[in-house]
């Protein structure tokens, strides 16, 4: 990791919160102290009850590009990837249960935990630069956990959740938009405006109906994923895993010998 830990804004802007991830050493990867902050921005917006839209967005041109990498050489068994997950699924557990409709701004890279974090928001607006992807299968060698497959299926489809890990290719703005993932494509130039507009618009719209509406999609997707901590400790318990940790600091290609 480097020097940089990064740090998560929190603002107010009348009936929106606005959460920035301002990490732009690393295209704003989260390191723990990072996702300490977003609870407690998360928890913020919880406890203001005249909030009605949380906008999430990165600093400097990108959205999330992951975790930091360099954070998982401490890992020693495949029980401390579950134990990643897990906080990450309570993160993200967190986002989806705030009482306010939840924006990702994308701009830039959305990659990995950065996926998820726009995954788990409501409504997605992209610049045309955007890029989507989990390119795990050939940076790290490590997995999702069970929920956070179950999002990406839900909302990209099983057979382009599997291209998606698969090929680790990145889904760029217009089909993303032709998906439905997002909801519209903006100019760097109008983005905040229209970003504004759109926050601005669902905050007049009835808050019950909202938040019925995405308790009951969480509801629906949480069902779909069953118990798969075997399956993340076998991936972070993996020879390979460990080998793709050490490529990756050392900026080199892992060599991988499915073990």
């Amino acid at each position: 990791m480097s020097g940089d830990p990064g740090r998560v804004r929190f603002e107010r802007r009348g009936t929106t919160a606005v959460i920035t991830f301002d990490r732009p050493s690393a295209r704003n990867a989260m390191t723990w102290a990072m996702y300490e902050q977003l609870e407690q921005a998360l928890d913020r917006v919880a406890s203001e009850a005249d909030l009605r839209v949380a906008l999430l967005r990165g600093a400097s041109g990108h959205f999330v590009a992951g975790t930091d990498i360099a954070q998982f050489a401490d890992f020693t068994t495949g029980d401390d990837g579950v134990a990643y997950e897990r906080r990450l699924d309570a993160v993200l557990a967190k986002l989806e249960s705030v009482p306010v409709a939840t924006i990702a701004a994308v701009e830039g890279y959305a990659v990995g935990g950065g996926l998820a974090l726009a995954a788990a928001c409501d409504l997605r607006v992209c610049t045309p630069n955007a890029w989507f992807g989990v390119p795990i299968a050939k940076t790290v060698g490590n997995c999702l956990s069970m929920t956070n497959y179950a999002r990406l299926v839900a909302n990209l489809g099983a057979a382009r959740t599997k291209a998606l890990l698969f090929t680790a290719d990145f889904i760029p703005a217009a089909e993303a938009h032709a998906i439905g993932f997002v909801v519209a494509i903006v100019e760097h130039e109008a983005f905040d405006s229209e970003l504004d507009a759109l926050c601005a618009r669902v905050a007049t719209y009835a808050p019950v109906t909202l938040q019925v509406t995405r308790e009951a999609i969480r509801r629906i997707v949480e069902r779909s994923s069953a118990d798969g901590d075997d399956l993340v400790r076998r991936a972070y318990g993996s020879s390979d895993f460990h080998e793709g940790v050490a490529a990756f600091v050392e900026k080199r290609s892992p060599r991988w010998e499915g073990r």
